[in-house]
């Protein structure tokens, strides 16, 4: 499986895998890109995300920790 800015939901539970004790809302936007752009199965142009991208991200992290 191949991710891309556009997986929001399936990054946030590649995510929750390789960092199950990380609250989201502690986590900066730049920690976040490079935790994303260095998942295995990431496959998008670094340079295409924006806050906006990386905010739904934390947003389906924080969902599925609920």
């Amino acid at each position: 499986m191949s991710l891309t800015w556009t997986d929001s939901l399936d990054i946030a539970l590649e995510l929750i895998e390789k960092f199950p004790e990380t609250d989201p809302k502690t986590v900066r936007f730049t920690d976040l890109h490079q935790w994303i752009t260095e998942l295995e199965e990431f496959e998008d142009d670094p340079n295409r995300s924006n806050e906006k991208i990386l905010e739904a991200i934390i947003l389906s992290w924080m969902d599925e920790m609920n």
